[in-house]
């Protein structure tokens, strides 16, 4: 297909986003909105440039990682548990994760007793202190797009659909009601040892050698040679 790059005015800004893990939602109105309208053109420039550009149906954009398979980095996985303990925590509280975690929202000044009733478990996740678990949990959340803060409260966002997506994969034979609600406690995915963790890490690097600038400006000049040959 033709693309015509002077109408990807978001081209940059979305494609840093996008390159560094973040997830582009109705948070971000100019960015999600420019990606709605020119959804073709985008997965066709970034797909030439080795990304695959991901649309979910309940409002975000993000790309695809690659070599990973199955397998995902300490991160991913820490937000994962998190996000796993929090559903439990949630619902032994009497209220509905699906609600806190579709748009709802968690208070600083709750972490420290999510922390000492879950600590065995954020210990797996190497997140010994509220500090430790601000720093590497909520603000990566912060940081990746699913979720926003201010004056101490954290907001979730539509991606955390993604991490919500894990929990239920988990529980195949359960209805969703049931598992959100259910006193039995969720299982928590694995962690990885650390020389796992190292060859997965590598494997990425090794995928990530080219800066986004560079990957840009290729992608960018690849598809003006394709339009000049075609005219």
């Amino acid at each position: 297909m033709n693309i015509d790059l002077k109408e990807l005015t978001q081209l940059a800004p979305i494609f840093r986003e996008l390159f560094k893990g973040y997830h582009v939602s109705r948070r971000d109105p100019e960015l999600y909105a420019q990606l709605s309208n020119l959804q073709d053109q985008y997965r066709a420039l970034f797909k030439a440039l080795g990304y695959e550009l991901t649309c979910d149906s309940r409002g975000f954009y993000y790309f695809v990682p690659e070599q990973m398979g199955a397998q995902v980095n300490k991160t991913a996985q820490r937000l994962a548990l998190f996000t796993f303990i929090l559903v439990e925590h949630l619902a032994d509280q009497g209220r509905d994760p699906l609600a806190v975690l579709d748009g709802g929202s968690l208070g600083r000044d709750e972490l420290p007793a999510l922390l000492e009733k879950y600590r065995d478990l954020f210990l797996q996740a190497e997140v010994t202190s509220v500090e430790e678990l601000e720093e590497k949990v909520m603000r990566r959340l912060s940081q990746l797009g699913f979720a926003s803060e201010d004056n101490g409260i954290y907001r979730f966002l539509a991606p955390m659909h993604r991490f919500l997506d894990v929990c239920l994969s988990v529980q195949q034979d359960r209805d969703l009601a049931a598992t959100l609600h259910s006193s039995l406690p969720l299982p928590t995915p694995v962690l990885l040892d650390d020389e796992q963790e190292d060859e997965i890490i590598s494997l990425a690097e090794a995928d990530m050698d080219e800066s986004e600038e560079d990957a840009l400006a290729r992608a960018m000049a690849e598809e003006r040679d394709a339009q000049e040959t075609l005219a």
